[in-house]
């Protein structure tokens, strides 16, 4: 690539470099604490047993050598669920208790993205290595506080975007060269599901009432409101606790391509779309994310919920010597030179789970004390990347990245 391009072997300049300082752009390198041996044990919790909370406390417990000693959750049932998975986990209401157990040496966050900083902070200052889902953080000031928490601690971040645990950041890697794609201007990337309210909707059980449910626990540092089970069970559906399918989806997209070419956050963000199927949703389900970054490049993301053809994830590298195409549900790549189209008659394999993978990455780095597939400082870029989009959508205009003050204007 030309040397205004810069995206690989280079460190993170421009606006990500000024969002990181210090340890906290390298949270990982020298960490405290003691390396430990490959069958060690890791004794590790898991703070909310939802959806997805279960499925990553199933892909930790397949890996060697750990235990999951507690969960926590607001939940009573979801106590119990987690409970069929781990019999031997301890139950609690409060995360705060399952952060006092000084035996535990981890923990999986896996609650609403609203209560991520919350939680987050409170276990690095446990003193615990922490697995976080995505996205990392809800907006800037989140993001400022986990890494004011992370910055000189020394603990292992493992954000969880696990598709970067896959082969795909390498092969991309492999040929983004000036010799395959030129000058790279233009990423375009999709997230397709013919489904209604992108399959989210769930029904409320006959349990969830407040005598299962702390509500004011939930609510965290979101607008107090009334107990409503609906806001609970589909939380997705609403600002106050969710960034829609930006924070679900366009994340592990940027999480994939910023890391494939190391992108910095964006100078500006224009998204704009509409909930035109979804009436119980606040959040669109049709919309397109426009970024324009620093390293002279274009990013698109368009996603919607009415029609499946382009997947979830294929995507498009433009450049003036050729195109490459990218399925990150087959993992299928394809350099196109240029004026030629993309093989559409290639079969498409079965859409490809790298959570497993992405935890025993986690734990692997918590027993070297080494930096982890997708460390805090690409779940900062990402989380304040979808931030942007969110504020242009609901502010209805384009916004742009301060880098000094660390905030969307």
């Amino acid at each position: 690539m030309s040397s205004r391009r810069g995206f690989l072997g280079t460190m993170i300049g421009g606006a990500a470099g000024a969002a990181m300082t210090g340890a906290a752009m390298t949270a990982t390198a020298g960490a405290k604490g003691r390396v430990r041996g490959a069958n060690d044990r890791i004794r590790f919790g898991l703070i909310g047993g939802g959806s997805r909370g279960k499925e990553i406390l199933r892909a930790a417990i397949q890996c060697p050598n750990v235990e999951p000693a507690a969960v926590a959750d607001v939940y009573t049932r979801r106590l119990d669920e987690a409970k069929a998975i781990a019999p031997g986990a301890t139950t609690y209401r409060d995360y705060r208790a399952l952060l006092d157990d000084k035996t535990i040496d981890a923990v999986l966050i896996a609650t609403p993205q609203h209560l991520h900083a919350l939680h987050f902070v409170a276990a690095i200052q446990a003193g615990k290595d922490v697995y976080q889902e995505k996205t990392m953080a809800f907006n800037p000031n989140h993001a400022r506080r986990m890494r004011n928490a992370l910055e000189g601690t020394g603990r292992v971040v493992q954000v969880g975007m696990q598709m970067n645990s896959g082969d795909g950041v390498r092969k991309v890697r492999e040929h983004v060269t000036a010799k395959d794609l030129g000058d790279i201007t233009l990423v375009q990337t999709h997230h397709f599901r013919n489904a209604a309210y992108g399959g989210w909707l769930r029904d409320v059980p006959p349990d969830c009432n407040l005598e299962h449910v702390d509500w004011a626990a939930f609510q965290g540092e979101a607008k107090a409101v009334p107990f409503d089970p609906q806001r609970y069970i589909n939380w997705r559906f609403f600002w106050d606790y969710s960034g829609g399918n930006v924070f679900e989806n366009m994340v592990h997209t940027l999480a994939f391509w910023f890391g494939a070419l190391n992108l910095s956050i964006p100078d500006s963000v224009t998204m704009t779309g509409a909930n035109y199927l979804s009436p119980k949703m606040n959040i669109p389900d049709t919309f397109q994310v426009s970024m324009s970054h620093p390293e002279k490049l274009l990013f698109t993301f368009t996603s919607m919920f009415g029609n499946g053809y382009y997947g979830e994830g294929r995507d498009f590298l433009f450049g003036n010597k050729g195109t490459l195409s990218y399925s990150h549900s087959n993992g299928n790549l394809e350099v196109i030179t240029k004026g030629a189209k993309p093989d559409e008659s290639k079969p498409s394999a079965g859409y490809k789970d790298f959570t497993g993978l992405h935890m025993q990455n986690f734990f692997d780095c918590v027993r070297s004390r080494s930096e982890p597939a997708v460390p805090f400082e690409l779940g900062f870029r990402t989380s304040i990347a979808c931030r942007m989009a969110i504020d242009s959508f609901r502010r209805g205009t384009t916004v742009r990245w301060d880098p000094t003050t660390e905030e969307i204007i």
